[in-house]
């Protein structure tokens, strides 16, 4: 499904929408839930991600961990998933790259949810059979293109 956001507020209830989707559907065995994050600088990854971890009750700022490649946040209202992990491979060439940070052990913990900005860059068999998400720029300045299985 492919819908299109006029502004970063939409791009955040959108967000919104995704996680009670989630929240409703099965838990997996094994795995965290992860959600692949992919399009062009500006698209919006990030927005959506800010509005992902508030609909979740995460009361932090969300900034891209572009420097330090991974951020956790505890879910403490939730009783489904224990924590959120926001991570950005922009930087990354290779899943190999981030096993430093345990990176096995989030993505195979199913009390995980994870979100991978830049995923395409570290594509393996960890993220393989994930939910993806993709961004691009729309018509107007404001406009962003979201194309995700995630809404069906």
């Amino acid at each position: 499904m492919t819908v299109k956001s006029s502004s970063a507020l939409e791009t955040k209830k959108l967000a919104g929408v995704v996680v009670l989707k989630i929240l409703r559907a099965p838990t997996k065995k094994n795995k965290a839930f992860i959600i692949k994050l992919n399009g062009e600088l500006g698209a919006g990854k990030t927005t959506f991600t800010q509005g992902f971890a508030k609909a979740l009750g995460v009361s932090h700022h969300i900034t891209s961990p572009t420097f330090v490649i991974m951020r956790r946040y505890g879910l403490k209202k939730n009783k489904k998933y224990e924590n959120l992990y926001h991570i950005d491979a922009y930087r990354m060439k290779r899943l190999k790259e981030m096993h430093p940070l345990n990176i096995k052990e989030v993505l195979t913990n199913p009390k995980n949810i994870v979100l991978v900005e830049w995923a395409k860059n570290i594509e393996g068999s960890l993220l393989r059979g994930s939910a993806s998400i993709k961004f691009a720029h729309g018509k107007t300045e404001n406009e962003r293109v979201i194309s995700t299985s995630l809404l069906k």
